[in-house]
């Protein structure tokens, strides 16, 4: 019975339907964690907008819609109001993009030779978290969570995270076309551009399956307080991007460039979330910075605590 089941849902829901069965426990994970972390030393204020009890939650609803679309079209506008800090640590990011695609060949050969040494259980969790179905219900379940509880955190991080996918998802999906780099899958070197090309083996840059987790990762660290916690979420959210790495399906400038993209997006509209909710996210926690390090001998990002 159980199989004729899962043939009738892959018809009405696609092939992905086992996967995203699977990750269920995964999203009741993360869902139990947002709920979970009010339990813990606020990070933010706790006032409750007393209007939401008497809204219905179509109002609500309504109010939330407009803020993602608001929020997403806020997020491809800031270039347009930076400053000269904004654009400095921009250049630096372009730079540590460029200098990572200098070495993408042997990054490549590097990780794809070590493919084999990764468990099924990881590679699939890297493949399947990525995928915008499992963000989108992710996302999706958060945020009506939230909204049908009347629980202001849930809803606003539930709108953090829908506007925030929504903005990277699109993103990638234009700069993927236009720059039509080659995928390492492909034989083709890193130098190989063919713009516009309809073939997947094209659409190397960025990583849609490391923007998109790396995005839900980075709002889903925002909750926490703890160093440790948020430490053990980005490791989380990192993965996804290394099985891209390890199956050749993007270069590391590619995945490099993408959790950039990420956490640029995330501020900005949490940003302007703050204008239209009463929650906000680490507004006393100032201990975590992201810094590109350059220095003899080393490149990366940098986290400061």
């Amino acid at each position: 019975m159980h199989k004729r089941y899962y043939k009738i849902m892959d018809k009405l829901l696609g092939q992905n339907f086992r996967k995203i069965i699977k990750m269920i426990p995964i999203l009741l994970f993360f869902l139990v964690g947002l709920v979970s972390a009010q339990g813990q030393s606020p990070v933010y204020s706790q006032t409750q907008n007393t209007s939401d009890i008497t809204q219905t939650n179509w109002q609500l609803f309504k109010y939330d819609v407009g803020n993602m679309l608001k929020g997403v079209g806020y997020s491809y506008t800031r270039p347009l109001h930076w400053k000269g800090k904004q654009w400095g640590t921009f250049g630096g990011i372009l730079g540590g993009t460029g200098a990572l695609y200098l070495f993408d060949d042997e990054s490549s050969e590097f990780f794809r030779n070590r493919s084999e040494d990764i468990s099924e259980t990881i590679n699939n969790f890297g493949e399947n978290w990525g995928s915008p179905q499992n963000i989108y219900l992710l996302n999706g379940g958060v945020y009506f969570t939230g909204l049908f509880t009347k629980n202001e955190k849930l809803r606003r991080t539930g709108v953090l995270l829908l506007s925030s996918a929504t903005a990277t998802g699109l993103l990638q999906q234009l700069t993927k076309s236009l720059v039509g780099r080659a995928r390492p899958v492909s034989g083709k070197s890193k130098d190989t551009f063919d713009p516009f090309n309809s073939n997947r083996n094209f659409h190397s840059f960025p990583s849609g399956h490391a923007m998109m987790a790396f995005t839900t990762a980075h709002v889903v660290a925002k909750q926490f307080k703890s160093i440790w916690v948020k430490s053990g979420i980005y490791a989380v959210g990192f993965i996804p991007g290394a099985q891209r790495l390890w199956d050749g399906q993007h270069w590391l400038s590619d995945v490099a460039f993408s959790l950039a993209i990420s956490i640029f997006t995330v501020e900005a509209i949490d940003r302007y979330l703050n204008t239209k909710y009463d929650e906000k996210y680490n507004q006393q926690d100032k201990k975590l910075s992201w810094d590109l390090n350059f220095s003899p001998g080393q490149l990366g990002v940098v986290v400061r605590f």
